[in-house]
Formats: C-alpha cells, sequence, structure tokens
C-alpha cells in the first residue's frame, strides 16, 4: 500500500509538472482519479477503487471497456498493418468501412442521405471538412457569393477554428473572435431560457420563425446552415422542442441553403436512434460523424457527403476541382477496423431495441427529479440526460459561477463511485448504451442524493 501510495504522489507531481489538461484552470488542479484499468462500465483507480464511467469517457464509450470483439478487431488488424496514408493509396477496412457507413445513412435516413465518405480525426476535423465542401461546393456551382455560415447560438462544434467561428458560447469562443471567420448567428431552441416564458410548441415556431427571417434576408450568401440535431449537448444540453430540427431541414431547402448534421454527439444509437436526424426525418446533406464511431477506442471521424455535392468536385486536373484537404492518419486502419467491429456489435446485440428500457428507466427518473426545488429542466433522449441546477425555481435563477454548483454535484459522485463532468450548473448523464440496468439504477441514485446534498434540498 505505501508503495502505491508512493507512486501515486510522483504521477500526480509529474502531472502537474508537465500535462495541460482540457478544459481545465490548472492553477490548483490535481486529478481526483489516476486511471490504472477499465472494465464494462467501471474505471479503477490506482488505489484499487472502481467507479461508473458516467458520461462515457466523454461521450465516446458506447459498449463499456475492454469489450471483448472490439479488442480482437484492434490486435487483428495490428498482425497486418496499424497505417498506410489515404493519399494515394486504399486499404481493406476503410473500404469497408465507407461502405458501411453509407449503407448506414442510407437505411436510418432515406435514399437522399449522404453516402460518400471522407475519414478525419475528430469531431473538429469532420466539422472543418463539411464547411470547406460546403463553401467549394458553391464555388464549383457558380455561386461564388456563398461564403458564410448560419449557425445558432448556444452552439458547440469543436475547437478548431472553423468549428470555433460556428459556435456560439461565449465562454469557449468569445476570446477568439479575431481569429475567425464571419458567420451568422439563429437563436437558440433553448425553450427553458426563453424570454418570453414559451411552452416548447410555441418556441419552437418562433425559433423557426426568426431562422426564416435570417435565411430569407441573407440566403444568397449562406453556403450551410449546421446544427446538433434535437440536442445540443456541450451547450449545455438543450434539447430540441418537436418540430424545429423538421421546420429548419424544410427552411434550408426552401432557400436553397445545405444543412450540416454534427452528429459527432448524437450519432450512433446515443438519442435512441442510430441518427438524431431520423427522429424528424431531417436528412441532412453533410453528416458529421466522430466519438462513438470507434466504440471509444481511437480517433476517427466521418464527414458524409451527398452525391449531388460530390459530383461537384468532379473535373479535368486542370479545372483545380479536387478538394484539397486531408489528415495524416485519414481512413487509418486501426481505427477503421475497430470501428466495423463496433457497428458488428450494434447489430448482433441489437443495441437500438436493448436500450429502450434503460431509456424509460431515464425518462421516469428525469420526470421524478424535475420536481426537485433546484432543478429548474430535467431533460433527455435515449441515454442523453441533462439536470439544469437553479437557486430559485420560481424565477429560475441560476447559481452563480463561485459556487460550482455542478462540480459541488460530481465531486460528491465521485465520493460515492460515479464519475461525471457537469456542463456548468447542469449536471450530465451519458452511461454506455450497453449498461446494465442494476448499474444505471445505480447512477440514478447516487446523482440523486449529490443533487440533495449539494443543493441542500430533498
Amino acid at each position: 500500500m505505501l508503495r502505491i501510495e508512493q507512486k501515486t504522489r510522483e504521477l500526480l507531481e509529474t502531472d502537474r509538472r508537465f500535462l495541460w489538461h482540457p478544459f481545465t484552470q490548472m492553477k490548483d488542479f490535481e486529478p481526483p482519479i489516476l486511471v490504472a484499468e477499465a472494465r464494462d462500465c467501471f474505471i479503477r483507480d490506482i488505489r484499487g477503487r472502481w467507479y461508473l464511467d458516467g458520461v462515457s469517457s466523454l461521450w465516446v464509450n458506447l459498449f463499456g471497456h475492454r469489450r471483448a470483439e472490439l479488442d480482437e478487431a484492434i490486435r487483428g488488424q495490428l498482425q497486418r498493418v496499424a497505417h498506410t496514408t489515404l493519399l494515394g493509396l486504399a486499404n481493406e477496412p476503410a473500404v469497408e468501412l465507407a461502405q458501411r457507413l453509407s449503407a448506414l445513412s442510407r437505411r436510418h435516413l432515406g435514399p437522399q442521405a449522404p453516402t460518400r465518405v471522407f475519414f478525419s480525426d475528430d469531431g473538429s476535423t469532420s466539422v472543418e471538412v463539411a464547411l470547406k465542401m460546403a463553401f467549394q461546393y458553391w464555388q464549383h456551382k457558380g455561386l461564388k457569393e456563398k461564403q458564410t455560415f448560419l449557425h445558432l447560438e448556444n452552439s458547440y462544434h469543436g475547437d478548431t477554428l472553423g468549428a470555433v467561428s460556428v459556435g456560439g458560447i461565449g465562454l469557449f469562443h468569445q476570446l477568439f473572435r479575431p481569429l475567425l471567420i464571419n458567420t451568422l448567428q439563429a437563436p437558440s431552441p433553448y425553450c427553458y431560457r426563453c424570454s418570453l416564458g414559451m411552452e416548447p410548441e410555441s418556441c419552437s415556431l418562433s425559433c423557426l420563425a426568426k431562422l426564416e427571417r435570417i435565411l430569407k434576408e441573407h440566403h444568397g450568401r449562406i453556403a450551410a446552415f449546421i446544427v446538433e440535431p434535437m440536442v445540443q449537448a456541450a451547450g449545455g444540453m438543450v434539447f430540441f422542442p418537436p418540430g424545429y430540427l423538421k421546420g429548419a431541414r424544410e427552411l434550408c431547402r426552401k432557400y436553397n441553403v445545405l444543412l450540416i448534421a454534427d452528429e459527432v454527439a448524437t450519432g450512433f444509437g446515443r438519442t435512441g436512434r442510430m441518427f438524431a436526424s431520423e427522429h424528424e426525418a431531417a436528412t441532412p446533406d453533410l453528416l458529421c460523424l466522430s466519438k462513438g464511431i470507434s466504440g471509444g477506442y481511437l480517433p476517427l471521424a466521418a464527414t458524409l457527403a451527398t452525391e449531388e455535392l460530390y459530383r461537384a468536385f468532379l473535373g479535368e486536373y486542370e479545372e483545380l476541382k479536387t478538394f484539397f484537404h486531408g489528415h495524416s492518419y485519414t481512413g487509418n486502419q486501426l481505427a477503421c477496423a475497430v470501428a466495423l467491429a463496433s457497428l458488428e456489435v450494434f447489430e448482433k446485440d441489437n443495441i437500438l431495441e436493448a436500450l429502450r428500457p434503460k431509456a424509460q428507466m431515464l425518462k421516469d427518473w428525469l420526470q421524478q427529479m424535475s420536481q426537485h426545488p433546484h432543478v429548474g429542466r430535467a431533460q433527455g433522449l435515449g441515454l442523453m440526460a441533462g439536470l439544469e441546477l437553479v437557486r430559485d425555481k420560481a424565477t429560475k435563477e441560476p447559481y452563480g459561477l463561485k459556487e460550482q454548483m455542478g462540480w459541488q454535484v460530481a465531486r460528491a459522485a465521485l465520493r460515492k463511485g460515479l464519475f461525471i463532468r457537469p456542463l456548468g450548473n447542469v449536471v450530465v448523464l451519458m452511461p454506455p448504451l450497453n449498461i446494465q440496468e442494476e448499474n444505471l439504477h445505480r447512477m440514478l441514485q447516487v446523482l440523486t442524493q449529490c443533487i440533495r446534498e449539494a443543493t441542500g434540498a430533498s
């Protein structure tokens, strides 16, 4: 035990000296857990204590840790080749995965679905690819004035500069505005914080009307509207009211603006459907995928484009219609092999059907928690959930930054064996899709207790 404690202290000191953690104020930071191993929906620290992973290791781990089929896929691929470039070469896993993703898109999004697959590295790069494709598409079509993008306030699409340009979270994005491309912003259908206090249906109609005014006035210069279908995840788990996504899809068609669906967080079953766009039959022109695409094992992303968009890039060499974009690890064999294995697990275990009772359990719990005096908003879809904690339920007054209410809940949960990561005052829960009901029940019990403790109310 003394040796473990000494090793722990040494690692923490080394961490402080050399490592810069993402989205973290490093002044007084010390990692609460030093992960030694993981299994199923649990992670174990170096001292031997196990914790439930309540956020699927930042929303990527779909089937728990150390899934045998995914482990084997990587071992099998390593016996052949780990990586060769996709610039000028091809490889079997990338070809097979592109075919599978194309078929998956058609099956779930319909005959007009995007089916041409461009691989990249992560969610941000999949968005960068989509933005550049949309811009270049209109240049090839002769509509050269279409050079800007429309996004929602409160949106988050990644941390590279193009993705930040279409972000709408001041805390994350405002500082970098001098570096960014000019974009247009539409109101978020954040019904709970709607200034008029509207019901969801009215909020949806009002936001769509404002969206249409922007499109009507500026469609001649808008290349694409980018949106996270059904839920703004990193923006605070803001779930769309019924009809908004479908209405946005129709408006984009009406005003000849491409629709980019950023399904980095919502894709691959997270909302109870393979793609969140399915919920309102909102087939996009460009589809961005990452996070769960590899089952949470390796960095991988894909941007899918429609055949019509793809064909605008075909031409003679000297016409320079080529899409001049790429990544060193584009189509990496290891990542593509494990992604193929992940899709096999979806089919073999009938994941979408199996998660329904768990989604219902989560929905029932959210309904119960919505009665708590300091839970202003409790929303979820599939196995995505967010609870917005407020000081005053009647006025919707939020807790102040210094109170760190979301983190108070997270720290209390950690003491009880549950790891979560909040978004400000929003407590987030995103367990693995195949979590056993008893473990999900335990997560919900712990969160209930911790919210009561942190807010001082039952």
